[in-house]
């Protein structure tokens, strides 16, 4: 089943949409093109298969406690240990996964590591 992927707001709606307008308009420097690139490939194969062994997906449980549905992690490069982590949900709707963070990897081996992630809302 291919999904249909959503951007939470505002955050990474904003996110998406400011990096695409400005790769449109080849306005990103080097380093931010290589991000762009990273996060599009790995949109791609959330779309395709969430469970994809290179996205190394899966349930992270403080985030899911805090929100109350279930919240996944998934690796936005390989072999990186710092590297960015996709944060995502399946719905609002059936067929459809909702992102609702970008960022590094927090310390989840500290005390608390998850609490510092900003989740963005559903989007409508």
């Amino acid at each position: 089943m291919r999904f249909h992927i959503r951007m939470g707001i505002p955050e990474v709606k904003s996110l998406w949409d400011d990096l695409a307008n400005r790769d449109a308009i080849g306005r990103l420097d080097s380093q931010e093109l290589k991000f762009f690139k990273k996060l599009a490939k790995a949109l791609f194969l959330i779309e395709e298969n969430p469970r994809h062994n290179s996205l190394q997906s899966h349930e992270i449980e403080a985030l899911t406690r805090r929100v109350g549905f279930k919240v996944f992690q998934s690796n936005l490069e390989n072999n990186t240990p710092a590297a960015g982590r996709i944060f995502w949900a399946y719905g609002p709707r059936k067929g459809e996964i909702s992102i609702l963070s970008i960022q590094s990897h927090p310390e989840d081996k500290k005390s608390r590591g998850y609490d510092a992630v900003k989740l963005s809302a559903f989007p409508t």
